[in-house]
């Protein structure tokens, strides 16, 4: 779709050719099909599908190459899980049998990996050779505990009290629900049966507890423990009542800009944390949903949602390859990823400038365009206009660096803070002041 309205009174011009805009309407859903296909041979070879995978093969001998945003590809697919039949196909069309994912790992290190034999004679027959870190999502040997003290996080079932408990999310991975934990309320993020049973799911699950129990930042939803040794799997955070910045913006529209420059900056010192060398966390799907409010004074802000990042790009679909099952995420992606290039951290300081765009304007950025448009729009080189009054020249200057194309020429959270900090304390009082009034 393109933005509403956009082109809606177009016809074809004399003598049946086609106008301009016609033209760049068909090679946009061009574009946007070829997305799609990417998405359904990778989901069908995880599916095991070879009847599907043929057919987009048939359609499309170039989708044997198609990459997800970890750069893997369909024979990576087929070759952790074993799938000799769609193998054969995807080689049959021509695979590259030692494409590398962003890990250096080929499909014969990944069916190395997870003991999946009659794989790795396949691909040796094929001159598949074994380098990288042994597979992408797995380690040879069983995975052990997070941290030796698991008495500490480890949360007995029993303990978990959802006699008064409300759903206050859902996702591919399963469901969020607020409840009860020795009298305090809690998130609890409940994996599916169906995924608490895969092999890999619980080792994914578990690195992200030894991640997330290292984690100690105010502007950072507290990790409060998990329950790993029976089934479901199950996420214990901090239940935060104010709801997410997202219907916040909602119900409020644009913020004054006190208010939106004092959220920026709860927003960035938590990044910053995640972003510290040498251990940085990428978020990768930062957007208003998932900063939180501590309560409904609105007066403190927590990023969250990032801990369950790598456990849904193993396991879901669609989900899976387009980097967030929520289709809204596009509107906050930096355009490399949209282009499916390397990224780094920086992306997370894209989607910051896009989010603090809408604090001061009161609407999603490009509004008039669906979310993948809008990605695709920023891609192409362009970015939202500024509408809102009071922009000072340091803020304006600041939002346009961190939506940079060039990922090297964006700001790190931390310079990003320090300019903050001068703003706030040299601009705000009389600059500001003069629209307030």
């Amino acid at each position: 779709m393109s933005g509403k309205g956009e082109g809606s009174s177009e016809r074809t011009v004399t003598g049946g050719s086609p106008s301009s805009s016609s033209v760049a309407a068909a090679e946009k859903q061009k574009e946007k099909a070829r997305v799609s296909r990417t998405s359904l041979i990778l989901w069908h070879t995880h599916q095991n599908d070879t009847a599907a995978v043929r057919k987009l093969l048939e359609e499309d001998r170039s989708l044997v190459q198609a990459r997800d945003y970890d750069n893997r590809t369909p024979l990576h697919v087929a070759s952790l899980h074993g799938w000799i039949d769609i193998a054969k196909s995807l080689l049959e069309y021509g695979a590259d049998v030692n494409a590398q994912d962003r890990w250096k790992n080929t499909p014969l290190a990944d069916a190395e990996g997870a003991k999946k034999y009659s794989m790795v004679t396949l691909l040796k027959s094929y001159g598949g050779s074994s380098f990288g870190q042994n597979g992408s999502h797995f380690e040879p040997k069983p995975v052990p505990p997070p941290l030796p003290n698991k008495c500490d996080w480890e949360i007995d079932p029993p303990e978990l009290d959802f006699s008064n408990s409300s759903i206050i999310g859902k996702g591919s991975f399963g469901e969020i629900v607020k409840a009860s934990w020795r009298g305090t309320p809690v998130a609890v993020k409940r994996i599916l049966p169906s995924l608490s049973d895969d092999r890999l799911v619980i080792q994914d699950f578990r690195h992200e507890v030894n991640l997330l129990v290292k984690l100690r930042h105010p502007n950072i939803v507290q990790f409060l423990g998990a329950v790993t040794e029976k089934k479901p799997l199950m996420l214990i955070t901090e239940y935060l009542r104010g709801g997410d910045l997202h219907q916040h913006l909602k119900e409020k529209g644009s913020l004054s800009p006190s208010t939106a420059v004092n959220f920026a900056l709860d927003i960035a010192r938590g990044m910053a944390y995640l972003h510290n060398e040498p251990n940085v966390i990428i978020h990768r799907d930062l957007k208003p949903r998932n900063v939180l409010l501590v309560n409904s004074s609105a007066d403190h802000l927590k990023v969250g949602d990032f801990g369950l990042s790598k456990l849904i790009k193993v396991q879901n679909c669609h989900d899976v390859y387009k980097m967030t099952g929520e289709t809204g995420s596009y509107r906050y992606m930096a355009p490399e990823v949209f282009k499916h290039r390397k990224y780094d951290k920086k992306v997370d300081v894209f989607s910051f400038a896009m989010i603090l765009y809408e604090m001061l304007e009161g609407e999603p950025p490009l509004s008039n365009y669906e979310p993948y448009d809008a990605a695709k729009h920023v891609a192409e080189g362009h970015r939202p206009h500024f509408r809102a009054k009071g922009y000072i020249p340091e803020l304006k200057e600041l939002i346009d660096q961190c939506w940079a194309a060039d990922m090297n020429q964006r700001p790190s959270f931390l310079d990003i803070l320090k300019r903050l900090e001068k703003i706030k304390e040299t601009s705000l009082d009389h600059h500001w002041s003069i629209f307030n009034a």
